[in-house]
């Protein structure tokens, strides 16, 4: 079976171009800190606050911007803050939890878009043809790696698109359980 890297994606948000001028102020642009493996996809300069009801984390804002606001948090995140996070793909926000995002010109209240990502795999079609997966299919992925915690993660939502690079996504909860860290590969297990 073709294996793949699997990428630890910490918490992040995605932010409106609105929220980004109420944030950073009036024609405020995102900044590319450093482009990420899925094409057009960036980590910005950017850096917010995550405001819940028992505290605050800082959290990278990632481009370009979107057509709604969203946060992706871990759990440990999650509960760091008082938020009760959704597993959900991105992009399903509907009735998530809500946070306050502050930058330094201004702070907006959100009343949905915080969730845990559910892990997922980018491919195009011609991956998915190859290894016998459809879009939205729900596959185990296995991970070997040198630290001797191999792990398999089951519950993976394979996500096809001609736009995507092959790739795995996980959380930092997900990936420090694994001992996940430097170049990790998985492969579909059925």
């Amino acid at each position: 079976m073709k294996q793949f890297i699997i990428e630890t994606s910490a918490r992040h948000a995605h932010v409106t171009k609105e929220t980004l001028e109420t944030l950073f102020g009036q024609g405020a642009e995102l900044t590319i800190k450093k482009m990420l493996s899925q094409p057009g996809q960036y980590a910005s300069e950017q850096r917010i606050q995550v405001v819940g009801p028992r505290g605050t984390l800082t959290c990278t804002i990632l481009g370009p911007t979107r057509p709604s606001d969203q946060v992706e948090l871990s759990f440990t995140d999650a509960r760091t803050i008082g938020v009760v996070a959704p597993v959900r793909e991105s992009g399903d926000v509907k009735g998530s939890a809500g946070c306050k995002l502050v930058g330094p010109c201004g702070e907006v209240e959100i009343s949905e878009g915080v969730i845990v990502a559910k892990r997922h795999i980018h491919m195009t079609p011609a991956d998915a043809e190859e290894m016998g997966v459809q879009d939205k299919d729900v596959v185990s992925v296995k991970v070997t790696n040198e630290t001797g915690r191999g792990i398999t993660l089951h519950d993976t939502i394979v996500r096809v698109h001609p736009n995507f690079a092959l790739a795995m996504h996980v959380d930092t909860d997900e990936a420090n359980a694994g001992a996940l860290s430097g170049l990790v590969y998985g492969e579909i297990v059925k």
